[in-house]
């Protein structure tokens, strides 16, 4: 039953749309109308610029920290975690407050892997950063930052539940980022651009 309620308040955790949040209270526009028409903090990057994209970002992070720190509070065990953290990555990717649509799960994966593994966390967000600053792909850096994580966590002798869990982010990552991989491979995919919507669609709005 513990399992049970900690994957219920996990995916709740999870749902919460921060960029639709963030974007309608503070900067009046709604992330799904503009540009990928996602609420993750990239398309808030291009449509609004870095600092509510950093919010958004960070708020997304911390769905992942705090229904796997949460789980450990409450029960504790290695599978309480991992059922905590892929709940709040569903609940992000397939919200029930947008009709089970949402973003990607990079950011909120980021958030579980933190407090699991944080060592692993930290190289895998350098690759991710150096990949983005050298080619401005978020979704490559996402997609090539997610499958090295499991790739890590073996290198670095992390537990077997652990590594499992590693192999599961990344297969959702990619699933996800299947339409940015085709644009990647067709050479449309679009480079990462501060705050790109234009001022006259902002007086639409």
């Amino acid at each position: 039953m513990d399992y049970v309620i900690i994957a219920i308040l996990g995916y709740l955790i999870g749902s919460i749309p921060n960029g639709l949040i963030i974007g309608k209270q503070f900067y009046h526009v709604d992330l799904r109308q503009f540009g990928s028409k996602n609420i993750g903090a990239t398309n808030a990057f291009r449509t609004l610029g870095v600092k509510p994209a950093l919010w958004v970002f960070l708020t997304d992070a911390a769905k992942g920290i705090i229904a796997v720190y949460g789980a450990n509070i409450f029960v504790g065990t290695p599978i309480a975690l991992l059922v905590a953290g892929i709940a709040a990555i569903a609940g992000h990717n397939w919200s029930i407050f947008l009709k089970f649509t949402g973003g990607r799960g990079v950011a909120t994966g980021l958030g579980v892997i933190i407090v699991l593994v944080p060592k692993v966390t930290l190289i895998v967000f350098v690759v991710w950063s150096v990949i983005v600053y050298f080619t401005r792909y978020v979704s490559l850096a996402s997609i090539i930052a997610a499958t090295l994580v499991p790739i890590m966590m073996w290198f670095m002798g992390e537990r077997h539940e652990f590594l499992y869990f590693g192999v599961i982010i990344a297969l959702f990552v990619v699933i996800r980022h299947r339409p940015n991989i085709e644009r990647l491979l067709k050479g449309q995919e679009l480079k990462i651009k501060v705050g790109s919507m234009t001022a006259e669609s902002k007086k639409e709005k």
